[in-house]
């Protein structure tokens, strides 16, 4: 039975995980001026939303490695 109530948990922290961490990668990019999509952006060679997009990238990883301890 307490496997059944982590299941939910920890495909939602999977998810929010990865998307978190493609979002953080996207604006290090966007930030850095790798990227250039959207091509109307704030966001480009900027380098504070590359430091937040750091800073995402980590918490979305920890999400993920907090999900797939869940499984034990």
């Amino acid at each position: 039975m307490p496997g059944d109530r982590r299941r939910p948990l920890r495909t939602i922290l999977l998810v929010i995980g990865v998307l978190a961490t493609l979002m953080g990668l996207l604006w290090i990019g966007q930030g850095l001026g790798y990227v250039h999509w959207p091509a109307s952006s704030f966001m480009l060679d900027q380098r504070p939303w590359a430091d937040r997009g750091a800073v995402l990238a980590v918490i979305g990883l920890l999400l993920i490695l907090v999900g797939r301890r869940l499984r034990r």
